[in-house]
This record gives C-alpha cells, sequence and structure tokens, in this order.
C-alpha cells in the first residue's frame, strides 16, 4: 500500500538522519571526519541551515585549539603601567576602547592584574571621596599556560566568571591574552560592536585573532604577498579568490577548505559565479611573519 502522505518523504530524511545520528553517539567510538560527514549531510538534506552546520564545526575546532592558537600577542598587548597617573593613561583607554587592560610593572612579562575600564566611572563622576589608586581599583590577574585547550577555558570562563587571562609560555614569560570573546569568535565568527567603524568592516583583510584573518577574494594577489610577506604568483590570477578557486580545482561552496603551503584558506562567503569571501589561518612560522606585517 503506497504512502500518500506529501511530508512521509521528508520525514523519512529526517527519521534517517536522526538515527544515523543516534548511531554515531550510541555505537563504538567514530573519527571526527565521520562527524563532520554527518553534519555536512544534514545540511545538504536542509535539516539545519549553514550557519548552525558552521557554529556546529566551530564547537568541533574549538575542542581541538590551544590558547596560543586564539590568544592576542604579546606585542598587541594594550597594557597601563602601575606607577601612570589617570591623565596619562586615560588616553588610552579612550583611544583603545577595550573593556579590560593588564596593568603592567616594569615591562608586559610583569603583570600585576587587570583594570576595568568601568571601575574608573565611579572616579569620572565623583561617586566616591576616595583618592584615585590604581592598585586597589585593579583586580587580580587569572595567568593560564599557551598549552591550555581553549574548551577547558571557556568553561573556567563561564564557571569563575572571569573574561579575560593572561597567557605565559614555558618559562612563565607572557605571551600574550585572551578573552571569552576570542573563544566565541571561533564558534559563532566575528563579533562586531559598536566601536567597528565603516573603514574596519571595508577593510581588505581583517585580522580576527593571532593566526586568522578575514580576507575579501578580491584582493589581489600582491596587496596579499604584502599584508603577509608570502610569495603568491600573480602570473595566472589576479586576485587571491582566483588562486583560491583554482587551488581548488573547482567553485567551491561556503565551508570548504584547502591549504596552500603554510596557509589554509576557507571560504566564508560565495555565490553561484565566484567566491567573495574567505577565512584565512596561518600555520607554524607564518603567525610571526604576518605579526611583523601588521
Amino acid at each position: 500500500m503506497s504512502d500518500d502522505n506529501p511530508h512521509s518523504s521528508n520525514g523519512s530524511a529526517q527519521k534517517s538522519w536522526a538515527t544515523k545520528l543516534l548511531q554515531l553517539f550510541t555505537g563504538e567510538p567514530n573519527s571526527r571526519e565521520e562527524l563532520v560527514d554527518l553534519i555536512q549531510d544534514a545540511e545538504e538534506r536542509d535539516l539545519i541551515d549553514n550557519d548552525t552546520k558552521e557554529m556546529i564545526e566551530g564547537v568541533l575546532d574549538v575542542a581541538e585549539l590551544k590558547v596560543r592558537d586564539i590568544m592576542v600577542p604579546r606585542s598587541q598587548m594594550v597594557t597601563i603601567d602601575i606607577n601612570q597617573s589617570v591623565e596619562s593613561f586615560l588616553p588610552i583607554v579612550i583611544e583603545s576602547q577595550h573593556s579590560r587592560y593588564p596593568v603592567v610593572s616594569e615591562n608586559k612579562d610583569h603583570v600585576d592584574g587587570i583594570l576595568l575600564a568601568k571601575d574608573l566611572l565611579a572616579y569620572g563622576f565623583n561617586m566616591t571621596t576616595e583618592p584615585f589608586s590604581l592598585e586597589k581599583v585593579m583586580r587580580p590577574a587569572v595567568i593560564v599556560p599557551e598549552g591550555k585547550r581553549v574548551d577547558v577555558l571557556l568553561k573556567e570562563f563561564r564557571e569563575q566568571r572571569y573574561h579575560m587571562a593572561v597567557v605565559v609560555d614555558e618559562y612563565g614569560g607572557i605571551s600574550g591574552l585572551v578573552t571569552i570573546e576570542d573563544i566565541l569568535e571561533e564558534i559563532v565568527g566575528e563579533i562586531e560592536d559598536e566601536t567597528d567603524t565603516d573603514e574596519d568592516n571595508k577593510a581588505d583583510i581583517r585580522r580576527i585573532n593571532a593566526s586568522r584573518f578575514s580576507v575579501k577574494a578580491l584582493t589581489t594577489i600582491e596587496d596579499f604577498n604584502e599584508y603577509f610577506n608570502t610569495e603568491f604568483t600573480d602570473e595566472e590570477y589576479d586576485t587571491i579568490g582566483g588562486m583560491v578557486a583554482h587551488g581548488f580545482g573547482h567553485l567551491p561552496k561556503i565551508g570548504e577548505e584547502v591549504r596552500l603551503g603554510d596557509i589554509s584558506f576557507k571560504v566564508t562567503a560565495a555565490d553561484k559565479r565566484r567566491i567573495q569571501q574567505l577565512q584565512v589561518t596561518l600555520h607554524e612560522d607564518s603567525v610571526e611573519t604576518a605579526s611583523d606585517a601588521t
């Protein structure tokens, strides 16, 4: 007897996918690749949209990342010296527009605490009669090793209710800092706020974290090479999008990734005719090279 229910095929597809998902988590341990294939299959069946798929993949990526992979490097840390007066460090707070600042003594290897910008409000509006003291206002600094797993740190951020940690290397030297926003951006993509300018959003190359960048596909290979200190040839293609499409060997879909040398290119926006936006991930020595270029 035939089934005349118009929703039966869609229901069967959902049941089939749900069965596969149940088998994946209840059977013998499977590889990460099989889980990624399952997520890809769910998107192709329209059971989840592309944004949901990318978020799930972001969660899987975070489980494999170390703090060193996403931290803001030491060279880009905006710090305040513990001996500075309010008048001298306030322009730094206004210009950078961060919410938290490591407070250092001597140099960046000596972090004494963290200053929250909001803690300055009481003094600015004369809500306290106490004289300002940076030592009294700053909060304790949380120190984490650069080899710490990012998913573990996210759990600690949530449980202990802090938003920034100072990162140290194996010798105890300061190598950078990491915030809860850095981790969340690995899952949901770049988080823009009211301080992001139109110029930032229009930039061909924008830094996401220490090793990842958002790059417009129409960025010329010459500009890309200059920014990242790479040596990709522009004899056949003028733009980085054209070069990457050639590297795939086909017009890639959103989410596809290819590695060329020490750089991985992931398609984050595309239509039926061309790549529009790429996420660029640097590996090994190219991280320091790009840091120098900026």
